[in-house]
């Protein structure tokens, strides 16, 4: 099979692969022999606090959340609470059919295989999104549709993600959709609250339009993200110092050959669909044929 195809397999697979305890002893502090209780930890937290009523506490439910906050119940369990609050408040986003969305075409995108260090490499091109073409909600349920499969997976999981922002080409007609409710669910779409760990935010292409957007996102941005918060306009030297250029596309400077559009994503992620993902999207409010 093609590289790519089987890449994409492993997109959908729950299986916990030995190979990566290693990488969850140092990127999660989980252990083994301690796994258990951590995740028995947490459901009393849910249980006792009752501050949300998550729509599963299975032990592979929970470890995306502690895997997240490097096994530390509480942190863990105020994650799940801005999680559930986040699909409480935004359920209309959930109302869609994902795989339809391959309308909002090449705005995301990401390089495979990932890298040890950065895990996977997300690129997020807003400068690309025709807005006389997708309404705003479409892109941003495009990133929750590409999250909610990204914390299924046991790897993901515990590599995390680096995402590139790259504003080359955006607009005065792109800034005049961005209302502060669309740059807060853009921002917790980034890991704010959702179980995936952010290696690095990483602001490229920009423009004297930046100063306008990143007043609005910033009122939404926590102060532990700041440190992982980096500019490098034009400078692709500036990128490479936090991403090895093999990880990168030839447009940034790097060499990495396996560039996944948002159509070609979304039309493998249906092409690979097992009854568990179909299941898991009805139950989350997405509607599947």
């Amino acid at each position: 099979m093609p590289f790519i195809d089987i890449a994409f397999q492993a997109e959908l697979s729950r299986y916990e692969d030995p190979e990566f305890e290693e990488y969850a002893k140092k990127n999660c502090n989980e252990f083994p022999d301690t796994r258990h209780k951590v995740i028995e930890e947490l459901r009393r937290m849910v249980r006792e606090r009752g501050e949300c009523i998550p729509r599963r506490v299975d032990d592979a439910y929970c470890l995306r959340f502690l895997r997240c906050r490097r096994f530390i119940p509480a942190l863990a369990h105020k994650l799940m609470v801005r999680y559930e609050d986040f699909r409480q408040k935004n359920a209309y986003l959930y109302n869609c059919d994902p795989f339809g969305l391959q309308r909002v075409k090449n705005v995301y995108g990401g390089t495979l295989p990932e890298s040890p260090e950065n895990g996977r490499i997300v690129l997020m091109r807003f400068g690309r999104w025709d807005p006389s073409a997708v309404p705003i909600e479409d892109v941003v349920r495009c990133a929750l549709f590409m999250d909610e499969i990204a914390v299924m997976q046991p790897k993901l999981q515990i590599l995390g993600v680096t995402i590139i922002v790259d504003l080359d080409g955006l607009s005065i007609r792109h800034v005049r959709h961005l209302t502060p409710t669309v740059a807060y669910q853009i921002v917790s779409l980034m890991g704010v609250s959702f179980p995936l760990a952010m290696h690095g935010l990483h602001i490229i292409n920009y423009n004297w339009i930046l100063n306008s957007v990143f007043y609005l996102f910033k009122q939404f941005i926590p102060a532990a993200v700041w440190s992982r918060l980096h500019f490098h306009g034009s400078n692709m030297e500036s990128l490479h110092k936090f991403i090895q250029p093999q990880y990168l596309p030839p447009e940034y400077g790097g060499s990495c050959r396996h560039i996944i559009s948002t159509e070609e994503w979304i039309a493998k992620i249906y092409r690979y669909k097992d009854d568990f993902l179909i299941e898991e999207l009805r139950d989350l409010g997405f509607y599947v044929t």
